[in-house]
């Protein structure tokens, strides 16, 4: 099925790759000391401000497709540049997928790797970075080097993820794929009243260790909450064949489905990218939903990347934030984060931030790390531990004497206090202390002493908590 993608995989051959690594390179060393270095990327999913420069980025255009998929080994090579649809769209016509497809469908592979991602294969597959095999990284002192798990660049292979393009920028990756028949069934099993989070995420728990529900396989595991006293707990288990396939890419929308329905089936594409078409609750705001505007949106543009331009729009022209002032709204803070808590306060951190900060509804997606005996080195994990990511994305009311970033320290703080971990990929406010002690400080300056000693990219902290 290929839904709205209007081009095939990109297919390159080896002799282009190499051909645009020497101009990559070549580019790469025409820029001055101490001038800035940056992408010049089609799409972003970043949303923290960063400081205009007025230097062009590297031209990497070149770095998106598919140098070939291997179906005896389950394995994709695959450029830095490839979106997640574009390497679904190559790998599925196989029976495989990436063992962890992140939600979005314009998330890049080497984006998911330096940058983190999730989904629901995630409990038993873990972050897609733990699905990597090899790493082509152009580094910040202009080498070009082969990173993999046992060899001479093993230091990079396990401290490149999280460090968000300050090491250097994937090129190439070899990544683990894994088969799937043509469907996906779906059951959603409500919890409700008030010790609803708790029982749901015992449940969580039991599924991730047993891998199953109710003596059915579990393949994909995330739940969504609509309050403290309405959850679901949704499993996925992969078919072949379905007694009918939803669609929730035209005028349904995927998240109202979960209160209404016990039991669903989408074919495999459309379960991949069932967030991405109304990104997950998020084109309320755009009156997306709303089914007199619905039905005149064009189907192919119910997607991610549409919205993250109107916020894009948004940010450059400020128009929401001075119609707020006409209409005598308070100011609102953009709260748009990604956390790691460890299951066992799960249920706790959950009513807090509805309490304290009352955003619904919210994602929940339990990770496990997959090898337990690996270590990575900037975004450490309890190997051993059940972890929940929860997703929440919006804007929340500011009180009187309450500055921007308010909510975002308190959740910060929150966090780190339950022994979790926060996404960079949205602001943050830790102080440089509190942000090395979290994302490796030491590992990482062996690294950048490694692999970026002049300092030609950013430091991490300088990145996503300065906003340069």
């Amino acid at each position: 099925m290929r839904g709205v993608t209007d081009a095939p995989p990109r297919t390159v051959p080896r002799a282009a790759y190499d051909a645009a690594v020497a101009r990559l390179r070549a580019q790469y060393a025409a820029i001055p000391p101490g001038a800035p270095v940056r992408l010049a990327k089609r799409t972003s999913n970043l949303f923290r401000p960063r400081a205009a420069t007025g230097v062009p980025g590297l031209d990497v255009s070149a770095f998106h497709g598919v140098l070939s998929v291997d179906t005896a080994a389950r394995t994709a090579d695959v450029l830095g540049m490839t979106t997640y649809e574009e390497l679904v769209d190559a790998t599925l016509p196989h029976g495989l997928i990436p063992k962890v497809v992140p939600q979005l469908r314009t998330i890049t592979l080497g984006g998911a790797v330096t940058g983190l991602g999730i989904e629901s294969t995630s409990f038993r597959n873990g972050l897609p970075h733990e699905t990597v095999r090899e790493l082509e990284v152009l580094t910040g002192d202009g080498r070009v080097v082969t990173a993999t798990p046992t060899g001479e660049h093993r230091d990079l292979f396990h401290g490149f993820p999280n460090s968000y393009g300050t090491l250097g920028y994937a090129l190439r990756l070899v990544i683990e794929l894994e088969p799937v028949p043509s469907h996906v069934r779906l059951r959603h099993l409500p919890f409700r009243g008030p010790r609803a989070l708790d029982e749901l995420f015992a449940a969580m728990g039991a599924a991730v260790d047993a891998r199953e529900v109710d003596g059915v396989r579990v393949d994909g595991l995330d739940a969504t909450l609509f309050s403290p006293e309405e959850a679901y707990l949704t499993a996925a288990t992969w078919e072949d064949g379905a007694p009918y396939a939803s669609d929730y890419t035209g005028m349904d929308v995927y998240y109202r489905s979960i209160p209404a329905r016990r039991e669903d089936h989408l074919t495999v594409r459309d379960y991949l990218w069932r967030w991405d078409t109304d990104w997950f609750w998020c084109s309320k705001a755009f009156g997306a939903q709303d089914p007199r505007v619905r039905r005149l949106w064009p189907k192919a543009k119910l997607r991610s990347d549409t919205y993250w331009r109107l916020v894009a729009l948004d940010e450059r022209t400020g128009f929401s934030r001075r119609l707020d002032r006409v209409r005598g709204r308070p100011p609102r803070e953009k709260v748009i984060q990604d956390v790691e808590i460890p299951l066992d306060r799960a249920a706790g951190f959950a009513r807090w931030l509805d309490g304290e900060v009352g955003m619904r509804p919210v994602w929940a997606c339990p990770l496990r790390q997959h090898d337990p005996t690996t270590t990575w080195d900037l975004y450490p994990f309890e190997s051993s531990t059940t972890y929940v990511n929860f997703g929440f994305w919006g804007t929340v009311p500011l009180a009187p004497g309450e500055v921007d970033g308010h909510h975002d320290r308190r959740i910060e703080a929150r966090v780190d206090a339950l022994g979790g971990r926060k996404s960079l990929y949205s602001r943050a406010y830790y102080a440089p202390e509190d942000f090395w002690r979290l994302y490796g400080g030491a590992a990482y300056a062996r690294l950048k002493d490694t692999y970026d000693a002049d300092g030609r990219l950013l430091d991490l902290y300088a990145k996503c908590v300065g906003g340069r």
